[in-house]
């Protein structure tokens, strides 16, 4: 049975950083896109950045880009999003989900999602 938990949200001052970590289980990070979403209230949840191992690297929303790193430890099948410089507007619940195939920005194209974790930034 596949299942992604999030964890590391926190509050944290503008300026700081936070590290999230998704752990996945039921299936190998390697043969999925994995995805980090994000929603504030009133908001449409929207992509943070994506991996894929074939091909490999990840894309990042351009408003994170420089400040947000995706990473994975495939021994602990764990996936993890860096977040440096953190600002009021990176407020939201975070979430990892999983896919097949290609990264997409399209958050109804993904089959599995975590419960979220809670990142707040104050200014």
């Amino acid at each position: 049975q596949v299942h992604l938990v999030e964890s590391g949200g926190d509050l944290v001052q503008s300026g700081g950083s936070l590290r999230l970590s998704c752990a996945a289980s039921g299936f190998t990070l390697d043969d999925y896109a994995i995805g980090w979403f994000r929603q504030a209230p009133g908001e449409e949840r929207e992509g943070v950045g994506c991996i894929r191992s074939s091909p490999g690297g990840a894309i990042y929303l351009a408003s994170v880009k420089g400040r947000f790193t995706i990473s994975k430890d495939n021994a602990k099948n764990t996936l993890y999003l860096q977040m440096n410089s953190l600002k009021p507007e990176d407020t939201a619940v975070y979430y990892c989900a999983a896919k097949p195939g290609y990264c997409s920005n399209d958050y109804t194209r993904y089959n599995y999602w975590g419960q979220g974790t809670q990142v707040t930034v104050s200014s």
